[in-house]
């Protein structure tokens, strides 16, 4: 099989950079938009840095992946063993850059430490004098007006010429953080229906009707009946102090699943300093709209909320930690729902790719991972009103080793959103699953398409598909609330797929594991949206975008899912 393997690297060039022995690695001609310089940081700072070491075979592991999650593979849905993906075959560095980078650190007296299980990630903590010495860096602090303190960065990193090809990532170097924030709104529904059963208060065309679980469950036609296997966790993410309230989710239940154990409650787990107290006023809305979502669907699949970092901590740190935690885990989730996500130009092509080939990892150990697509439409988080149109995408989503979920609105017909984030990377080839149903859409674009040019669309494409988004009840902070996004989206999704692994369990088969392969081979399975454009959430209906399409499309995916035909898929 051809090996599938990154080479794009957006951001970056490698030349040699005379007269020193150093080799430029990533460059950036100027800071993200918002950032501005604060001056050099002191040279007796201590910086810590982060190596994304080179992987023994990631181009072998993509190619195992692709076959074991492919239909008609001879070991199809034949997930690896922790063991197999870290060390044995894949992700473990080879003994020459293990010795590589030893030798070098050895040298310049650096004392690393490991820092994943698999040692492809160590840290190093020294004088940022040093670092700008060793790396050709200029060590810079940036202020962004929504972030709460400076950052420390540089625009340009170079590797000795010794590390070059055993070194992909310095982080942080030249990828950016940026705010972690929803476009749209939240907001109190006192006046509006709150007990909404499909299909006639389903209908969120008409914006005073909400989404519920009951109409999620009648409009993709999902059962009711609890799950049974107790070894089949769902697992939400959290980031930047948005914390899920226990008594919230209950009151959630009570009202809108009544049907369910009233006590049902979720296991909290905490990385990075993260928090999760519980109290009145202090849930985030996104997390207790991941969380009631999750449960509301997945009926008695048990959860587990994963409370990564603070709100000053770097988002694209917290996303590294979340899949070296996971890596770390002898028993894992078989499936993660989560919220977030960063325009890729924030991440820059090595560390984004680094973490992509994580997520690849534990993939091939037969976890689902659902990534909202964003709610800036196709410009990324950047839909501001004022510059539309502009084609950016977001990363995690973009990474082709995970499942990314865009919105619906209304029914009879079923209408993608316009804030649904959608697009082509500028970053990840296109994956060979997505290689027919990118082709026919790319056939439905006309010459004089104003959007030509400004996208890749040689590259990775999402959503894979939608649900509804629109207008989704909430209990929050002791009171109903409407809200909308992916983000509500996404953990429904979630949800159905936890409930078929919970039938495949039963059935004696491997869980579902990386999806997109057997989504794609099973377009039949999804109700087509052919009406929709992705202008954006503030950006006017009349501005560049994507349209829907018969099959495919960058707006809807492949469309949303029928949960009787999708689980009738899986158990062939």
């Amino acid at each position: 099989m051809l090996s599938f393997r990154f080479l794009a690297l957006a951001f970056s060039t490698v030349v040699a950079a005379s007269p020193s022995s150093l080799v430029l690695h990533e460059h950036r001609a100027r800071a993200p938009p918002g950032f501005a310089s604060k001056g050099r940081v002191s040279d007796g700072h201590m910086l810590t840095l982060r190596f994304g070491l080179a992987s023994n075979n990631i181009a072998g592991l993509q190619d195992k992946l692709l076959s074991i999650s492919t239909p008609g593979s001879r070991d199809f849905r034949q997930w690896l063993s922790q063991d197999e993906v870290n060390v044995k075959e894949f992700m473990a560095p080879s003994t020459e850059t293990i010795n590589a980078f030893n030798t070098f650190a050895s040298v310049n007296g650096l004392k690393p430490s490991i820092i994943s299980p698999n040692g492809d990630w160590v840290s190093v903590t020294l004088p940022v004098s040093k670092a700008n010495n060793l790396f050709g860096a200029a060590y810079t602090n940036y202020t962004h007006p929504d972030l709460p303190a400076p950052i420390t960065r540089t625009l340009s990193i170079s590797l000795p010429a010794e590390l070059a090809g055993h070194v992909e990532v310095i982080h942080p170097s030249t990828a950016f953080t940026a705010p972690v924030a929803r476009r749209v709104p939240s907001r109190s529904v006192s006046k509006h229906k709150r007990n909404a059963a499909a299909p006639a208060d389903c209908d969120t065309s008409n914006p005073k009707n909400n989404i519920t679980p009951a109409c999620l469950q009648s409009l993709y036609n999902i059962p009711t009946t609890p799950a049974t296997h107790m070894n089949n966790t769902l697992l939400v993410t959290g980031y930047v102090e948005e914390w899920a309230e226990v008594d919230d989710l209950q009151a959630f239940l009570a009202q809108f699943r009544p049907d369910l154990p009233s006590n049902q409650t979720f296991v909290t787990t905490l990385l990075d300093g993260g928090s999760n107290p519980q109290g009145p006023g202090i849930a985030g809305p996104e997390a207790d709209l991941d969380v009631q979502y999750a449960a509301g669907i997945a009926s008695g699949v048990p959860l587990q909320f994963l409370s990564v970092g603070t709100f000053e901590s770097d988002f694209p740190t917290s996303v590294l930690d979340t899949t070296t935690f996971l890596a770390s885990a002898a028993q894992l989730p078989t499936v993660v729902t989560t919220s977030y996500g960063l325009n890729e130009e924030f991440w820059g092509a090595s560390l984004a790719t680094k973490v992509c080939d994580a997520f690849a990892g534990i993939s091939a150990r037969g976890v689902s991972f659902l990534f909202s697509s964003g709610d800036g439409g196709v410009s990324g988080n950047h839909d501001d009103g004022v510059d539309c149109g502009l084609f950016i995408t977001v990363f995690p989503a973009s990474c082709p080793w995970v499942t990314t979920v865009g919105s619906t609105i209304g029914f009879n017909p079923e209408v993608a959103v316009n804030f649904t984030g959608g697009g082509f990377s500028s970053i990840f080839p296109t994956p060979p699953y997505q290689t027919t149903a990118i082709s026919n859409f790319l056939k439905t674009l006309p010459p004089s398409f104003p959007g030509n040019g400004k996208f890749n669309s040689t590259n990775r494409a999402y959503p894979d598909l939608s649900l509804q988004g629109m207008n989704f009840l909430i209990s929050a902070r002791g009171e109903v609330g409407q809200t909308a996004g992916t983000s509500a989206s996404t953990p429904s999704v979630a949800g159905m797929v936890a409930l078929m692994n919970d039938r495949l369990i039963a059935e004696g088969k491997p869980v579902l594991g990386f999806l997109n392969p057997f989504l794609y081979g099973n377009e039949g399975a999804f109700n087509d949206v052919v009406e929709g454009h992705n202008s954006g959430f503030r950006c006017p209906a009349s501005s560049v975008a994507f349209d829907a399409a018969p099959g495919w499309d960058p707006v809807s995916g492949l469309g949303t899912p029928n949960f009787p035909d999708l689980l009738a898929a899986a158990l062939a």
